[in-house]
């Protein structure tokens, strides 16, 4: 505990991370003194756009193809898409603990540092809650979830309105960039504020991807699939409604099966040759009938 201009301050004990240029925490610092300012984006917003936004425009599709398996999926999938980003990103923030560009405006609010003489840590004298949270610059969670919605909603504009037709529609295209390139300004505003470093931009961008991919992929076919329009779950039903079996062609007869089609062959087979014989046994009695009455009437 220290007095600065007659109020008390404590002293926060940190390491910050090693450098592989073996800088000192002295100059470490140095290179992390970007100014501490507020978000572009606030982080109410991400939500809004990663995951408001996608659902309103899933809404407007069913409210014209009224196919609520479609509608149901594609929330669920978003869902699944932004909390399943959200762990794994929270959980790379805390195990790597990467200081964030301003972090020395966050360990030393009145530009004055301090550092211990013995093992050269940094003593921060800064507010304990926004210290630790210059501690989580990688990777960018603005980044991870803007993309883990918005690049779920590319998948699925590009199943619905057919980009890979071979058809060359350019249009199309343009469609399916916007909500990569809102995610983009998103994850660029993170670097313009000072909160993260391009790494951590650029890593919360595979991550979110990445996860969207996988589960977009969980509840719909590729969209260049023929039946990439709708969700799985929809087109088994299809086939149900229709009497053919989605996974028909894997399903081999079994030997119960194949005997019992032999019995039920063998039967018929039985059937269709007992009529042949009767009438080849009732012709072969008639032709004696009439050889006899021709001798007879010889001798006469």
């Amino acid at each position: 505990m220290r007095h600065n201009g007659g109020y008390p301050v404590r002293l926060l004990h940190y390491k910050v991370p090693w450098s592989p240029n073996c800088k000192t925490p002295h100059d470490m610092m140095t290179d992390l003194r970007y100014p501490l300012q507020g978000n572009t984006v606030p982080f109410w917003a991400v939500p809004v756009i990663g995951i408001v936004l996608p659902c309103a425009i899933f809404g407007g599709i069913y409210f014209k193809k009224k196919n609520f398996y479609d509608l149901h999926h594609g929330i669920l999938g978003i869902l699944y898409s932004v909390l399943i980003t959200a762990v794994i990103t929270d959980a790379i923030k805390d195990g790597v603990g990467r200081p964030r560009p301003d972090f020395f405006w966050r360990c030393f609010p009145d530009g004055k540092d301090l550092y211990d003489n013995v093992t050269t840590g940094v003593l921060c004298h800064g507010e304990k809650s926004v210290i630790k949270e210059g501690h989580k610059s990688f990777p960018s969670g603005h980044a991870s979830w803007s993309f883990a919605g918005l690049g779920f909603l590319t998948w699925y504009l590009t199943g619905k309105i057919t980009v890979f037709d071979r058809k060359g529609h350019i249009a199309k295209l343009c469609i399916i960039v916007l909500p990569l390139l809102t995610a983009a300004l998103v994850a660029v505003s993170r670097v313009d504020d000072y909160w993260h470093h391009w790494q951590d931009v650029f890593a919360g961008a595979i991550i979110g991807l990445t996860v969207a991919s996988f589960c977009y992929l969980q509840f719909f076919p590729y969209p260049f699939d023929a039946d990439g329009l709708w969700p799985y779950a929809y087109n088994t039903l299809q086939l149900a409604e229709a009497g053919i079996a989605a996974n028909s062609f894997s399903v081999r007869p079994t030997e119960e099966m194949v005997e019992e089609g032999q019995g039920e062959g063998g039967i018929a087979l039985r059937d269709a040759v007992r009529p042949m014989e009767e009438t080849v046994e009732e012709g072969q009695g008639q032709g004696r009938i009439a050889l006899r009455d021709a001798l007879r009437c010889e001798e006469d």
